[in-house]
């Protein structure tokens, strides 16, 4: 078990509520790590089937503003986790709020649950409620009422969390990503302290073995106070992406604020404005009690720019080793899950192609293996050239490094500007590119049986652009996809079909019919 990690007596049970969200899905399985058993409450428990985690837990249907449905949630029950919040900007949002606290806090307490762990909003030193943000306002009197349930309660305090998928942490990415420079709403010169995600979550799980007579509240941050032009700043510095220039302008209200990174950012609007509303408040921690009751490990709490780094390993960059089947997989706290939402994890653009083969899923292996060196890639020759000269011109590999062998690849192997990254053989070729981009590239190429002695050929280009250059080099060759990703599907799946021989030699220059080399 990891430093800090306090291991729960046999059997203790956990309910998790919001384990759909983006601090309950990543909870749920450091509550298992930890050892505790887990039980998740949901309204549409279908919605819960594709986390990684859910064939470990025992998923219940239910409401947090449903007494009927808490009370056989409860049972049984020693820690019980409140990770609902709504983000709704109508006018009965913090009334519903109120409802769903009280009837969870009065139901906790009938079933003898022994703490309450509740993640709210860390608020501005001195604001009084009526004037802070309806979203801030909330979180603060949820807070104050399962502090008041009778249940010994912890409520964690925490600003901005940093972590990919996180909605405050995606508004910045995108922010400094797609603007290099940016007129912005006054906000960006307020102080807050952001946290980790992988922080948060220790602070959660250690939270479920305090002492009985533990019932309040916890500021959490990690150790760097920082504006939000600073973040942005050092975003970009961790990102490698060039200096920003930020011009702050007053005029932008929380709602105009909200519209503006509606445009900008694919975050919608409708959570892009509580965002905005509580970042109009200076939000620093007031003190770091936490630590006498979930001691800090060493190198913890994280400083920003590691925290930074972590969220953005899957924000593929040329100095670090890469691999674009491990990019689809969750593999810590900071990274996206399949369930985040579609705008969560970064920009990502596809191209995919499909064609049906009339030849067995083996003879379109043996042409999808043969591709580049000799043989070329299958489609407008020419478009190739140009680009494997372009890419010599400004310092990159281009085409002239062909490939190792005519008939055979294996994983590691150069392959013109691409690099064989992985080998299903017979099912699955992955390269990624070696040119010299404003992003990382991948390219995907997949022999399937059709289920009829046939083959399907499925074929992806991935494109992780970096920075404004990329998205802009991505739509400017976004109108030759038909030509060049289109005709290379249809020129493979053709030359399959003309190799029907089952006992034919590999496609090389030899063996591929002519209309079927280089141009296709």
């Amino acid at each position: 078990m990891p430093p800090g990690r306090l291991t729960p007596p046999t059997g203790e049970r956990c309910l998790v509520t919001g384990a759909g969200g983006y601090i309950g899905g990543r909870l749920v399985p450091e509550l298992l790590d930890a050892g505790f058993t887990v039980r998740c409450l949901a309204r549409t428990p279908a919605h819960l089937r594709d986390h990684p985690w859910a064939d470990r837990v025992e998923v219940v249907r239910g409401d947090v503003t449903d007494a009927g449905s808490l009370r056989p949630a409860l049972r049984d029950v020693h820690v019980a986790y409140y990770l609902v919040h709504s983000m709704s900007s109508g006018r009965d949002f913090e009334k519903a709020d109120r409802l769903a606290a009280l009837t969870f806090a009065a139901e906790a307490r009938a079933a003898g649950v022994r703490r309450i762990v509740y993640l709210g909003g860390l608020t501005p030193a001195g604001v009084p409620d009526e004037e802070l943000s309806p979203h801030l306002r909330s979180r603060a009197e949820v807070g104050r009422i399962l502090l008041d349930s009778g249940v010994p309660t912890t409520v964690l305090r925490a600003a901005v969390v940093i972590g990919s998928g996180s909605a405050s942490f995606e508004m910045l990415r995108y922010l400094t990503e797609r603007l290099p420079v940016m007129v912005t709403p006054s906000w960006v010169g307020t102080r807050v302290q952001p946290i980790a995600v992988r922080d948060v979550l220790r602070y959660l799980v250690g939270s479920a073995r305090m002492p009985a007579d533990v019932n309040r509240t916890f500021d959490i941050g990690g150790p760097d106070v920082l504006t939000y032009r600073e973040m942005m700043e050092r975003y970009a510095a961790v990102a490698r992406l060039p200096r920003r220039l930020i011009l702050p302008v007053p005029m932008l209200t929380p709602r105009l604020s909200s519209h503006w990174i509606g445009l900008v950012t694919p975050v919608p609007a409708s959570l892009a404005r509580p965002l905005a509303e509580s970042l109009r408040y200076e939000v620093v921690c007031a003190e770091h009690d936490i630590a006498a009751h979930v001691p800090d490990p060493p190198g913890t709490p994280i400083p920003f720019d590691r925290a930074l780094s972590l969220a953005l390993q899957r924000v593929r960059d040329a100095r670090v080793t890469t691999r674009w089947s491990s990019a689809s997989l969750p593999g810590a706290p900071s990274d996206p899950l399949p369930t985040d939402p579609d705008w969560a994890g970064g920009s990502l653009y596809t191209d995919e192609r499909e064609q049906d083969v009339p030849a067995g899923p083996d003879i379109l292996w043996r042409v999808i293996e043969g591709v580049g060196g000799e043989n070329g890639w299958y489609s407008f020759p020419l478009a190739w050239s140009v680009r494997g000269w372009f890419d010599r011109l400004v310092g990159g590999v281009g085409l002239r490094r062909g490939r190792r062998d005519a008939a055979r690849l294996r994983v590691g192997d150069a392959l013109d500007f691409w690099r064989v990254e992985e080998i299903e053989r017979g099912t699955l070729l992955r390269l990624r590119a070696e040119m010299r981009l404003p992003g990382l590239a991948w390219l995907e190429m997949r022999a399937e049986p059709d289920g009829h002695g046939r083959a399907r050929y499925r074929q992806r280009a991935v494109f992780h652009p970096h920075g404004l250059a990329g998205h802009l080099y991505w739509w400017s060759v976004a109108p030759f996809h038909a030509v060049v990703f289109g005709g290379m599907a249809r020129r493979i799946a053709g030359t399959a079909a003309q190799l029907t021989a089952p006992d034919e030699r590999p496609a090389h220059p030899r063996t591929v019919p002519p209309e079927g080399r280089r141009n296709g």
